[in-house]
């Protein structure tokens, strides 16, 4: 069995139909011993820029396409197991950061809970 994680790139893809990222994700889904997962961190990246989009709407077009946006995230994320950041994810994370790790915070807790999960493949 491998667990397959997606991080907020992938997620922007796949919400945007892009082809290869969906094909990739159905192929997944069907086999039976592969499990797809993101992370909580990726939720709360997508929710960020989704309530971002509510907030910036100047028109009640913008804003119900804002709010179809915000759904359908919540949509998705209600289909895909979500890792949990935890204790032995955040001090995965802090020994990431002090070994000098250029990676962005967020990038960086995505891969430390990656890291964590077991039998994860990036």
């Amino acid at each position: 069995m491998t667990c397959y994680v997606l991080d907020t790139d992938h997620l922007s893809l796949y919400e945007r139909r892009h082809p290869q990222v969906r094909e990739r994700i159905r192929r997944t889904r069907q086999h039976s011993d592969d499990t797809l997962t993101i992370t909580v961190v990726s939720v709360e990246e997508q929710y960020a820029g989704r309530l971002a989009q509510i907030r910036k709407a100047n028109t009640s077009e913008a804003l119900v396409a804002a709010y179809q946006r915000l759904q359908q995230t919540y949509d998705l994320f209600s289909d895909i197991s979500v890792l949990e950041y935890d204790l032995i994810a955040d001090q995965t994370f802090r020994e990431f950061r002090a070994a000098g790790s250029r990676i962005g915070t967020q990038g960086l807790r995505i891969a430390a809970l990656s890291f964590a999960a077991p039998k994860a493949t990036f």
